[in-house]
């Protein structure tokens, strides 16, 4: 006998979301690590909210969902909406039961404002990375720094001169036309700035990202965003530095690559008690024998190339590789966020190999 095609399931279902997630699913063993760092964050939360009104989507809705972003590779908050809407592993990191209604895009990006005023983003960094060190897989002694160019969401064609006068051209027509940073600023993104790393390299719209990491196994301890010009990354290097060596009188190394090689940087290193194992330049070098005859010189410079693996994983699979926000506070709290996100998998991908 031939069966129906029709079905008429059960008018009460009682299951939850963790039922349909596998026991070997990779969300399995994000989600404690997440639950932590979120819970010692519970008073900074506290403080952005009125005890009175209407409740607000939960903060930790919001970084669970954000984490899933970066993890996935999921280009936009839209998109972002729909796959919790249908994946059911999704609704159980973040929080969601089967049948609870996903917010609104705009709900969510809206809610994200006070999240980034009270930089949480980097609060949440610092909460994986204490899981980190916890687990003894973070270098007290040695460090490296670097910075990355992130081209900006701003168009080249918005690149117009202060002062107003286009002198008739049509927009975009930029023939024998000097374009400066003195004269110039970007109409979309007036923190952008047109500039490259590299001779040959073209010069575009960017802002410049910065990151401080440790030797051992390369978890970034230490975020900064910046306009992009010549002496940023040694500005922002002082501040992580700075930052990340606190009020200790221990002596700490830190790692760079030649651009870093100037006297003032060196000095400011030698003046903070930090040891700089800076790639020495062929001419005209400020590290002298002091630094360059110790065997852990060499082994910094050897070590710091593990900074560059934040920096892709942050353009290939975070969606770094162009800007989809504007400003600088804002582009921090994200790029901060990010820097969680790979301190986050890192810590995973560690610990089941322990």
């Amino acid at each position: 006998m031939r069966g129906s095609s029709e079905s008429f399931g059960p008018m009460f279902v009682y299951v939850t979301t963790e039922q349909f997630v596998s026991k070997n699913h990779p969300l399995r063993s994000l989600k404690p690590l997440v639950d932590v760092a979120l819970s010692k964050l519970d008073r900074d939360f506290d403080a952005l909210y009125s005890s009175t009104g209407r409740p607000s989507v939960p903060p930790e809705y919001l970084l669970r969902g954000l984490v899933l972003q970066f993890v996935y590779s999921i280009r936009s908050h839209v998109v972002l909406m729909d796959r919790v809407n249908s994946d059911m592993a999704f609704r159980w990191f973040i929080g969601l039961s089967i049948d609870d209604k996903v917010w609104d895009q705009s709900v969510f990006s809206y809610n994200q404002e006070r999240l980034i005023k009270a930089d949480i983003g980097r609060r949440f960094l610092e909460e994986i990375t204490q899981q980190a060190a916890k687990k003894v897989l973070l270098s007290n002694d040695h460090f490296s720094v670097d910075g990355t160019l992130l081209e900006s969401l701003a168009s080249i064609k918005s690149f117009r001169p202060k002062d107003g006068d286009d002198s008739g051209k049509p927009t975009g027509d930029f023939k024998a036309e000097k374009l400066s940073n003195k004269t110039h600023s970007s109409t979309t993104d007036p923190d952008a700035r047109l500039y490259k790393k590299s001779k040959g390299a073209s010069a575009k719209l960017c802002v410049m990202g910065h990151a401080m990491s440790e030797n051992d196994n390369g978890f970034v301890t230490q975020i900064e965003v910046t306009h992009a010009d010549g002496t940023a990354e040694r500005k922002a290097a002082k501040k992580m530095v700075k930052r990340q060596k606190g009020n200790r009188t221990k002596r700490i190394t830190v790692a760079a690559d030649k651009a870093y090689d100037c006297a003032d940087f060196v000095q400011d290193m030698r003046e903070l008690k930090v040891t700089p194992h800076v790639a020495s330049k062929k001419k005209g070098t400020a590290v002298d024998g002091r630094t360059t005859r110790h065997a852990t010189y060499k082994q910094s410079l050897k070590d710091r190339k593990k900074i560059e693996e934040f920096f892709g994983w942050a353009k290939v699979v975070a969606g770094f590789r162009k800007l989809r926000h504007i400003g600088l506070e804002k582009i921090r709290f994200y790029f901060s966020l990010a820097a969680g996100c790979f301190n986050l998998v890192k810590l995973r991908n560690l610990m089941a190999q322990a």
